[in-house]
């Protein structure tokens, strides 16, 4: 391949280094008006008063939108996975149409004003009254109350083979130990916004969206329009992590400021209201215990966790997934439970489930090594399953072991003294931690369209997403290289809702998602080219077979002889070709998820699919403050094949450190009486900053997924998953010490 496996640099990249690239609070509108939001602060309660009359007397202000004025809009659709674009709702809460309060922070008023700062200063005007409800907002406190979760189409909760806990009390070396990691939130480098504007019934909507066909479908069935009404555009987008993957209440409400006051209206989130209005992260409590014998091997496994989710919505997290799948123990059982809360709904963040879930059991497979006396890798290898460890499946691809051994050599990890608090640096107390990295793999539905004109030139037409990670370019590559024409031929249209539809951006699922309907796309296209070249009188392809033609340097041929795609188009007096891939009618969009749960169910049944890696972690904590500074990292990943070479270093680095913050940083906090968020602000809730963050080494193996389109089989959340463990493990080889509550703040450590 050409540009396969290349670092290429991001097509889009001079777009966004010159300020060139339009993100959703930067689209030009004339007579643009601007938004502010009221905030609910109370957890629970019912509004007796709303004055807005300094709000309204302000200067500039057009308009005070409260539930005595809001127009009625049609209730948010219930999630259910017969209809993925339903997976987009955030809560169940008909905005502004109740005088209802379900978590502290829930928007209760909008304004507009002709200036933002006009906007913000009226919404500190608006006073708001209410009747306070009993409100349960105590996460800690409800962990009693804490009750099974349920087993859905897409995850499982529960899972038990053998007796578990019979075999642990059996078992002459055992762990059994308790683990919290707190809420925390996404903090992307662009916050939340909306530009909408009305044109009779004809909505057009640029959103900070991971999905602009599902927000589509939502605001259609909010405003009772036909979806083709609808228009939602998101050519970039600053960051997401998951929290712009579903349709929270800025996106809605600016939508219907614009309704109300006939203006185009923008709705740019300030951080803090970020925080009260996008769900984050759940806290969780976990426990982990592992028997083994003498040599190490696993006679039971047992990992559990309680979790929460708002009495209005939030999406459960897959904690347990890790531990049904990375190790080969004799008797295995693992449990979800949830509990419900008066507060904003949960939602997806970068590796839901397995970023906690992967701190838990890869502290606690790190403590049974120096129990048992072996090294944490040696005693992973001598776990490692040769099938999923539950139900038997065949692994797809599993390299996991290769990621070991080649990381620990780079690393020099057979350096590292065995005993804790064994190597010092002047004031400094140096450790290594090693963790396993996993991450299911996914693949979703794409529709597509690919066009070749008659000047050689390939234009793709996809809505998928781009926030980031590289994804325009990759496909730019594998359209390239799969048709066989320059990379700078091809043309890439995407972040549209008037494209074909390719759903979320997410569960690292996009690239192989949209690589899966452009193959399919490709061999359409070619087999028209050569269908017009078979048919016309002197094309050198006349009489010869499909499968002895390729495509390649611009055209098709047959060893040597061949003419270019131009060529072909030209002497069949064509100016283009098209191949199409899914349709977007209703009869194509139902057929289409028919499609995609039968190929789920099917692969689910034969295969388990997964990235996987290996995480390396060297700390240097100070003996007298506590103060811990990440020195060393080396991440080395199973992800198949690797597109973009630049990028995917970049994704990785990236998810790794998000990891690092989540370990030692961030920490969402609750005031436990009323449910508000007390550290809604960068000044408050600690993210990394440069100072903070080692060079970070990367490594792909490389090697296909044979299953997977292309071999590809994401990477965008493996490479978060075990860092806290890494972290954490090398804390107490330097220190002696097992933190085993997050973040590692040094406290903890004194």
């Amino acid at each position: 391949m050409t540009y396969v496996g290349k670092p290429v640099d991001r097509v889009d990249g001079t777009l966004k280094a010159t300020g060139a690239a339009r993100y959703a609070a930067e689209f030009p509108y004339p007579d643009l008006a601007y938004a502010a939001l009221v905030h609910a602060t109370v957890a629970r309660g019912r509004i007796t008063r709303i004055d807005a009359g300094l709000a309204r007397k302000t200067p500039g202000v057009v308009a005070v939108i409260t539930h005595l004025n809001a127009p009625a809009m049609k209730p948010p659709p219930k999630p259910t996975p017969m209809d993925l674009s339903t997976m987009a709702t955030s809560s169940s809460v008909s905005l502004l149409n109740t005088d209802e309060v379900h978590w502290n922070g829930q928007p209760v008023a909008v304004v507009v004003a002709e200036t933002l700062d006009a906007a913000r200063e009226a919404a500190h005007l608006v006073e708001v009254e209410y009747t306070e409800l009993p409100a349960t907002v105590d996460f800690a406190a409800e962990e009693a109350n804490a009750r099974p979760q349920k087993n859905t189409l897409l995850s499982s909760a529960n899972t038990q083979k053998g007796d578990a806990e019979a075999a642990l009390a059996a078992a002459p070396f055992s762990v059994d130990l308790r683990y919290t990691t707190p809420g925390v939130n996404h903090n992307a480098i662009e916050p939340h916004s909306t530009t909408a504007y009305w044109d009779g019934d004809q909505l057009v909507l640029h959103d900070a969206t991971q999905n602009t066909t599902w927000a589509r479908d939502q605001l259609a069935i909010r405003f009772d329009v036909p979806k083709k009404n609808v228009r939602v555009i998101s050519p970039f987008v600053g960051g997401a992590f998951g929290g712009k993957s579903l349709v929270w209440p800025g996106t809605v409400l600016t939508a219907l400021a614009a309704k109300v006051t006939g203006r185009p209206v923008r709705l740019m989130l300030t951080r803090e209201s970020v925080y009260r209005t996008v769900g984050g992260r759940t806290p969780s409590i976990q426990r982990v215990a592992i028997g083994a014998e003498a040599g190490g091997s696993m006679t039971a496994l047992i990992h559990s966790s309680v979790s929460r989710v708002g009495k209005v919505g939030g999406w459960t997290e897959q904690i347990t997934t890790v531990s049904r799948h990375m190790y080969d123990a004799a008797a295995l059982q693992v449990r979800q439970s949830l509990v419900r809360l008066d507060a904003l709904p949960n939602t997806i963040m970068r590796a839901p489930g397995e970023s906690i879930g992967s701190f838990a059991l890869e502290s606690s497979v790190d403590e049974l090594a120096y129990q048992l006396g072996l090294d944490p890798i040696e005693l992973r290898a001598r776990n490692e399953p040769a099938r999923n460890p539950v139900d038997g499946k065949a692994f797809s691809h599993r390299l996991l072991l290769d990621c070991f051994e080649q990381g620990a050599k780079e690393f020099g990890w057979a350096e590292r003294a065995p005993q804790p608090r064994a190597t010092r640096d002047g004031r400094w107390l140096v450790g290594m931690g090693v963790a396993a990295a996993y991450h299911p793999a996914w693949q979703f539905q794409a529709n597509l369209t690919l066009r070749l004109s008659a000047d050689g030139t390939v234009l793709v037409r996809c809505g998928f997403h781009e926030m980031g990670m590289g994804t325009a370019t990759a496909i730019s590559q594998i359209t390239a290289d799969t048709l066989g024409v320059p990379l700078d031929a091809v043309t890439i249209e995407y972040g549209d809702s008037d494209l074909p539809g390719a759903g979320t951006a997410g569960a690292s699922a996009q690239t192989a998602t949209v690589t899966a309907s452009l193959l399919d796309a490709c061999e359409k296209l070619t087999d028209g080219v050569f269908a017009l070249a078979r048919k016309t009188p002197g094309s050198p392809l006349r009489g010869h077979r499909r499968q002895d033609v390729t495509a390649r340097d611009g055209g098709l041929y047959r060893d040597s002889r061949g003419e270019s795609y131009g060529e072909i188009l030209r002497r069949a007096g064509r100016e283009s070709i098209d191949a199409q891939v899914g349709s977007e009618t209703r009869l194509g969009e139902l057929t289409g998820q028919v499609r995609f749960m039968s190929k789920f169910l099917m692969d689910r049944r034969r295969w388990m699919k997964a990235a996987c890696g290996a995480q390396f972690c060297e700390v240097r904590v100070d003996a007298e403050t506590g103060e811990v500074r990440v020195s060393r990292w080396l991440g080395v990943f199973d992800v198949g094949r690797v597109i973009n070479t630049k990028t995917a270093a970049s994704q990785l680095r990236g998810g790794i450190i998000m990891g690092i913050g989540m370990a030692l940083a961030e920490e969402t906090l609750v005031d436990p009486r009323t449910g508000r968020i007390v550290n809604a602000s960068l000044s408050e809730y600690h993210v990394p900053v440069h100072a903070d963050i080692p060079t970070i080494e990367v490594r792909c193996l490389d090697d296909p997924d044979p299953t997977m389109p292309l071999g590809v089989v994401g990477l965008g959340e493996v490479s978060v998953t075990g860092v806290a463990a890494a972290v954490a493990n090398a804390v107490h080889h330097a220190t002696g010490r097992r933190i085993r509550d997050l973040p590692i703040t040094l406290d903890k450590l004194l």
